[in-house]
């Protein structure tokens, strides 16, 4: 694997256990570039956890906790987040334009190398059409709906968008300065686990992701290399 594939690779610490979160920093930082955190470490260990992952070879921290509040309460999140010198967090993008704007203003008020990249979530990766269209009332195409959404967001000055490979080419098109962040990604062939828009490496490379997010077909393997080679990033 070269050094540009290694810097475009997030791992997902998907874990409350904070060993099995180190352990795997440990196995894993000489070929992935960022960790992805979420509740599950955050909530039992607080922020102040991201010293320990850094200390064990975590270069940056992907913070996914999205955020989906009022525009204060988010803002509040946003500068706490900024404090801890994470490098990219998340935000629910159906919190609105206010609330989108709130999380930009207060990002910007750092200084450009400890400004995180705010990164809208629209339609998640576990949710098929008819999740969106018979359950939460919504009366668009994953799509379209991920579309307009995006779109919004961009507009009121996120740094980019989470995406499925699917939909990844779509938004490449429509947002070509946006950064793409791509989750479910695996083997082909492989268990789809909680996901239903799914891809493997290459898929999402050649999609135009910038960065792919990769949790339990590379935390749960024995062999890193091997991994990553199901997933064709490496040789």
């Amino acid at each position: 694997m070269d050094s540009g594939t290694r810097r475009r690779l997030i791992c997902a610490l998907d874990t409350g256990d904070l060993t099995e979160a180190l352990e795997t920093i440990r196995r894993t930082k000489d070929f992935v570039g960022a960790y992805k955190v979420g509740h599950g470490l955050t909530l039992p260990h607080g922020l102040g956890l991201l010293d320990r992952l850094r200390e064990a070879g975590a270069e940056r921290i992907f913070l996914d906790l999205k955020f989906h509040d009022i525009p204060n309460s988010v803002a509040v999140g946003v500068r706490e987040a900024a404090r801890a010198g994470v490098w990219m967090l998340t935000l629910h993008l159906s919190g609105g334009p206010a609330m989108i704007s709130a999380a930009v203003e207060e990002a910007a008020a750092f200084s450009e190398d400890r400004r995180p990249l705010i990164m809208g979530v629209s339609v998640l990766t576990s949710l098929s059409p008819k999740d969106l269209t018979d359950y939460l009332g919504v009366g668009r195409t994953v799509e379209s709906h991920m579309l307009a959404l995006s779109r919004l967001g961009v507009r009121v000055g996120l740094d980019g968008v989470i995406t499925s490979v699917e939909e990844c080419p779509l938004l490449r098109r429509e947002l070509p300065q946006s950064i793409l962040v791509t989750p479910g990604i695996r083997p082909r062939g492989g268990d789809l686990q909680d996901q239903t828009r799914v891809g493997d490496g290459k898929d999402a490379l050649e999609a135009g992701a910038d960065y792919l997010v990769i949790g339990r077909a590379l935390t749960s393997a024995a062999d890193p290399i091997q991994a990553l080679r199901d997933l064709r990033l490496a040789d």
